[in-house]
Order: C-alpha cells, then sequence, then structure tokens
C-alpha cells in the first residue's frame, strides 16, 4: 500500500520519500536527515515522541524546505484515499479509477506516464509506462500530483520485478507478461501459456492472441469493448494485431500482476503451440502441439 502527500508544490521544489511498512519513526527521521529533508534528527525523535501518531507507510513527494512539523504531518496526517487497481488494467483504464476518486485528472495521469524524462529515470524504452504499472491496492491523498502517483507504482512494480536484466530484454519480458495475463485465469497455466508463446516465437508463428485485437479496438481506436472479435478485427493493420504480424507487439498490452510476470520469466518447458478454451467459467483451456489436434481432428 503506497500514498503521497498531494502536496501542489512544483516537481523542483520537492522530492519524492518512501516510509516502508514497519519502518520505525526513528528510522524515518535518520533517512529524512540523510536526505537534507529535517535538520535536526534529535529534534525530529522528540516531536514523534510528544505526538504518538503512526507514521503511514507509502510513497511521498515531501516540500523541500519546510519546517519538521509540516512534514510530520504529511507523514501521519494527510487524508488517504483508497484505489485498487486490478491486474491487466491499460493507462486509460487506471487513469479513469485514479480520476473517479478524484486523486488526479485523467489527463494529467496519461500526460505523465508519457512523460520522456520520467521514462529514462527507469530506463523504460517504450513511450509509455504501459505494463509497468504494478496493479495493487494504493493509498494517495486527494489530490495527489500524477507524477508521485507513478513512481509509487513503478516502485512497487520494480519490486516485484527484481531481475537484473537490460532494458531491452525486461521491455521484452513485460510484454510476454501482459499477454499472459489477459489470457489465464488457472493459475497453473500460466507458465504453460507463456510456453505457448515463447514456442510459437521461436519458429516465427504468430503469436494470434485475441487481447492483442481488443487492446487495439478499445486502446487504441478508442471504441467500446467489443462482445466477440470478428474476422473483420483480425484484418486490422496495426502492429499490435499479431494475427497479421509476427513476433511480439510494440508494448506491453497491460498492467502484469505477479503471477504473470512470473510465468513470462519462467515459462513451462513444453512443444505446445495451441491453446482452447474448454471451460469458460473456470477459465480452462486444452492444449495441443499440432494444429490438427487444436481443432480436434485425429491424426
Amino acid at each position: 500500500m503506497f500514498s503521497c502527500s498531494g502536496t501542489t508544490e512544483k516537481i523542483e521544489t520537492t522530492q519524492v520519500f518512501e516510509v516502508q511498512k514497519g519502518e520505525s519513526a526513528q528510522a524515518v527521521g535518520k533517512r529524512l536527515k540523510e536526505n537534507g529533508l529535517i535538520k535536526s534528527q534529535l529534534l525530529w525523535y522528540l516531536m514523534c515522541r510528544f505526538d504518538s501518531t503512526p507514521i503511514k507507510a507509502g510513497t511521498y513527494r515531501v516540500p523541500v524546505d519546510v519546517s519538521q512539523r509540516t512534514i510530520h504531518t504529511i507523514l501521519t496526517k494527510v487524508q488517504q484515499t483508497k484505489v485498487t487497481i486490478p491486474e491487466g488494467s491499460t493507462l486509460n483504464a487506471i487513469a479513469r479509477l485514479l480520476a473517479s476518486v478524484q486523486i488526479c485528472t485523467e489527463e494529467d495521469f496519461l500526460k505523465a506516464t508519457r512523460d520522456t524524462d520520467l521514462l529514462a529515470q527507469y530506463s523504460i524504452l517504450g513511450t509509455s509506462f504501459e505494463g509497468f504499472l504494478f496493479p495493487d491496492t494504493y493509498f494517495f491523498s486527494v489530490p495527489c500530483d500524477a507524477q508521485t502517483v507513478i513512481h509509487a507504482m513503478v516502485n512497487n512494480f520494480m519490486e516485484h520485478f527484481t531481475q537484473n536484466i537490460k532494458p531491452q530484454e525486461r521491455y521484452e519480458k513485460v510484454t510476454i507478461a501482459s499477454l499472459v495475463e489477459r489470457e489465464y485465469k488457472i493459475p497453473e497455466e500460466a507458465p504453460i501459456i507463456a510456453g505457448v508463446f515463447y514456442n510459437r516465437l521461436a519458429i516465427g508463428m504468430p503469436l494470434q492472441t485475441d487481447a492483442t485485437i481488443e487492446y487495439i479496438i478499445t486502446e487504441i481506436q478508442g471504441k467500446p469493448h467489443p462482445e466477440r472479435i470478428l474476422y473483420s478485427d483480425l484484418q486490422i493493420d496495426n502492429p499490435y494485431n499479431t494475427y497479421r504480424y509476427k513476433g511480439l507487439p510494440p508494448g506491453p498490452i497491460g498492467a502484469p500482476g505477479d503471477r504473470a510476470l512470473q510465468a513470462a520469466l519462467h515459462p513451462q518447458t513444453h512443444t505446445y503451440l495451441y491453446y482452447r478454451l474448454i471451460d469458460p467459467q473456470a477459465g480452462r483451456h486444452r492444449f495441443s502441439r499440432t494444429f490438427n489436434e487444436h481443432r480436434g481432428i485425429s491424426p
């Protein structure tokens, strides 16, 4: 769970500061002093002894050159709003959720998700933070600076994606994870589906996943979510169309959760190339190695 101060100070006069869950007030004071946000660690300790209100875990944008009392108020008394980001959420969906509880506007959030300086700070190669805002429950003040919201979500993502790999490989893994997130329902099937994607990529076979078609329709074309994918939809000329274009789509199509990320990082090794939904209610698939087997035709 994360929070922020909601200050309207300009970014140049604030500093992002994270309070870890379970961190003591004394430990927080030590880091505030190290970051140059307070002048006296002893005064901080005495202040916390006098006012025993717990410091809340979260990510804050703390103004620089304000009193220690102001900083203490930010970390203890700011009213927070809860928002839960579901797994698979797109940037547009997250923006609508945040705006619905008045944390920040859709416009401000989407603009911040495409901030090139912010993307470079995290070595993210795409043109936005699509796929890199971890789905979780957060607590933010109202209103909250959009960049602080993104810092909280990306830092959370980095805590779950701990592999030390190059930015290009990380981007590819997150893209695969976003596809897995949209395709699996039964947890044990996630690494199997990831294995199917890797097998298809290895032989130059199109990924052919409907989730990318839905992404084109809803996120790129801005149309309502389709009740079903039509044959004409498979002909859309867009690089996200994994029926027309081989290889990975240009980027993630949503925010993968931890299970999908782990599946992309550790796919199951097998020889399956196809899967078909056989139990819509449970979300169970049947996996097969050949197209005839996929169609139920005996060899």
